[in-house]
């Protein structure tokens, strides 16, 4: 009975009553068995708003990661597999796309672009510590422990703020932690919600970010400077639709995974005190004592070793039962759960890879999917809006000017194809076959099998053709080559080339008689 039905019943118990017996009736004719709460079902409900539920438990949640991150190993590794799986070693790869006005793509303009870029990528962030490929690893791992992460655009020139990259482009990022953006800042009337700014639309307008880490505030400062939206990245995880602020993604195994952390060092301390106790010593009546109340001897263990024992004493060895048979399956049943509730595969979460080819791959492909949602969420939020407003800053270099084809068509400067690392290859020949009969059947391209081997398709045809012209001035031969020439001698190579001089010889005096012939008609 509620607390309303409580105060009423002293009042008027039957209006109480008919109120209990109305609500019992409700209940009874909902349509889904889910609906009705029971003695086994507790039908728990959340009728909160996504902000609301987000400022409820959003800043204990980051907290509570952050420990898991610096405390646990399974934890640890679970964002290990998911920065190596999304970024990779050499980060999310750009490949310029210009095309000309004909739709042909500017090779030299994108291998120009892909240069800059990647002399751009050696210092990207204000501090000058990170390349591009160890920012992205901390912004991914720090989006996904905390929910979320910012990232400020720094564009032209900024009081006091040098550019880290050596290559004249006025553009640099600074990577914030959540930290920085409040959820305690709220203003009503200037429709600030959790340090966000929004429109009636529910647009943001202006990001509120302290001017320091809260952890590094001395004193009683406290201020905050509004940012645009435009000069601002947030790259957070969402649940629900009109979330502002992003979530951990171990909010739904957090207490798993913490309960694995408890278990496991419950046992392993259990498993150190049994191993400590070895033996104990049992004694008999106690007239069978010492009679001048000596303390019994001290008995020292070593390898085949005999020893006496006083009146009355017997040794009575400890049977251990840790470590527990049953920790593996019991830890193994926990972190499948914990795999599929953080978008992780369990064989690379608990290094179990056992199974045939056929499960391994399986297994895979369906990590790989999950993998591809990630990263394309790292793309957009992330990855792409860096690049392109590199590419504006960058036709403001005054150090190495960029210069532009006359042909280039303007709308599609900031194109690219944006990759990272792929799945891998469990038995390199069976998917080298399978590529080849994708191409043969025009179901697949080269520069697509060049990407799942997480290579650069330009780059890999530079190399090929360099090491084929190699070969041929070198005469070395290769399964590979088409060129029929390899392998002759001397002697057949000079022949051969003789014939063709005198085959285009022949053809040359055929031509001119044919001339001669058109002209003295044209003349008769």
């Amino acid at each position: 009975m509620s607390w309303l039905n409580n105060a009423l019943s002293h009042i008027s118990p039957r209006w109480a009553l008919n109120r209990e017996a109305a609500k019992q009736s409700f209940e009874a004719i909902k349509g889904y068995d889910a609906a009705k709460p029971s003695r086994t079902h507790k039908a728990k409900k959340e009728g909160r708003g996504a902000n609301q539920a987000v400022f409820a438990a959003g800043k204990s949640l980051r907290e509570q990661a952050r420990w898991l991150d610096e405390n646990h190993d399974l934890s640890i590794g679970i964002l290990d597999r998911m920065e190596e799986r999304i970024i990779g070693a050499q980060g999310i790869v750009v490949e310029p796309q210009p095309r000309d006005l004909a739709g042909n793509i500017l090779d030299d303009l994108a291998n120009e672009l892909q240069r800059r870029f990647g002399n751009w990528s050696l210092k990207p962030d204000v501090t000058g510590r990170y390349s591009r490929p160890e920012l992205e690893r901390l912004v991914l791992r720090t989006a996904l422990r905390d929910g979320e992460v910012f990232g400020q655009h720094i564009l032209g020139k900024v009081p006091k703020l040098i550019h880290p990259n050596e290559q004249g482009t006025p553009y640099s990022i600074e990577a914030l932690e959540p930290d920085f953006i409040p959820y305690e800042l709220n203003d009503v009337a200037k429709r600030i919600r959790q340090g966000f700014e929004v429109n009636a639309w529910g647009q943001v307008v202006n990001y509120h970010v302290l001017l320091d880490h809260p952890a590094d505030q001395q004193g009683f400062r406290y201020k905050t400077k509004p940012i645009a939206k435009a000069k601002m990245l947030h790259l957070g995880l969402f649940k629900r639709l009109h979330q502002l602020r992003g979530i951990s993604l171990f909010h739904g195994i957090m207490t798993r995974l913490a309960d694995i952390k408890d278990y496991e060092e419950s046992e392993r301390v259990a498993a150190r005190i049994s191993a400590a106790l070895a033996f104990v010593i049992k004694r008999g009546v106690p007239d069978m004592f010492n009679p001048e109340g000596k303390p019994t001897q001290d008995i020292k263990f070593s390898p085949g070793m005999t020893t006496t024992l006083a009146p009355g004493e017997d040794i009575e060895t400890l049977e251990s039962n840790r470590p527990n048979v049953h920790l593996v399956d019991f830890r193994n049943g926990q972190l499948k759960a914990a795999a599929a509730g953080s978008r992780g595969s369990y064989s690379s979460i608990a290094r179990d890879y056992k199974g045939s080819y056929s499960s391994q791959r399986q297994e895979l492909v369906e990590q790989d999917e999950s993998n591809r949602i990630m990263q394309q969420w790292f793309c957009a939020g992330w990855s792409r809006p860096v690049y392109r407003n590199w590419l504006k800053m960058e036709q403001l270099n005054k150090v190495d000017p960029l210069i532009l084809p006359a042909d280039l068509d303007i709308n599609t400067l900031y194109d690219g194809v944006y990759y990272g690392p792929t799945m891998p290859w469990i038995d390199p020949k069976k998917e080298a076959q399978g590529w080849e009969m994708m191409i043969a059947g025009n179901a697949a391209t080269e520069a697509e099998w060049a990407r799942a081997r997480g290579r650069n398709p330009a780059e890999v045809k530079r190399q090929r053709k360099r090491e084929v012209e190699y070969n041929r001035e070198n005469d070395m031969v290769t399964d590979n080559d088409p060129d029929k020439t390899l392998g002759e001698s001397n002697s057949e190579k000079n022949s051969n080339k003789q014939n063709a001089r005198s085959n285009s010889a022949r053809r040359d005096r055929r031509q001119r008689r044919a001339d001669r012939t058109a002209r003295d008609g044209e003349s008769e």
